[in-house]
C-alpha cells in the first residue's frame, strides 16, 4: 500500500469518529490542529536557520574575523624522529 493511499485512508477514518462529536468539540480540534501545524512549520523554519549558523549582524567583518582566530587551537605536537 502506498503511503498516500494509505495516509487517505487514515483520514477517511477519523473523519468517520469525528462525525459523532459536537460542535464544541470540533471547534476546539480545529484550534489544536492549528497550533500543532504551526509549532512544527516554526521549527522546520529554526532547524533550517540553525543548519546555516548565522553570524550576529552587529558584528563587522573585522570583528567576526577577529573571533574566529582567536578562537583557534594549536596543540599539535610534532615527534622528533
Amino acid at each position: 500500500m502506498k503511503t498516500a493511499e494509505f495516509n487517505n485512508r487514515l483520514v477517511d477514518a477519523y473523519l468517520e469518529l469525528l462525525k459523532k462529536l459536537d460542535p464544541g468539540s470540533k471547534l476546539d480540534l480545529i484550534s489544536k490542529l492549528t497550533k500543532s501545524i504551526k509549532s512544527d512549520l516554526k521549527d522546520k523554519r529554526n532547524s533550517f536557520d540553525k543548519a546555516f549558523g548565522a553570524w550576529d549582524k552587529s558584528d563587522d567583518a573585522e570583528k567576526i574575523t577577529e573571533d574566529i582566530r582567536n578562537s583557534r587551537n594549536f596543540n599539535r605536537k610534532i615527534e622528533e624522529l
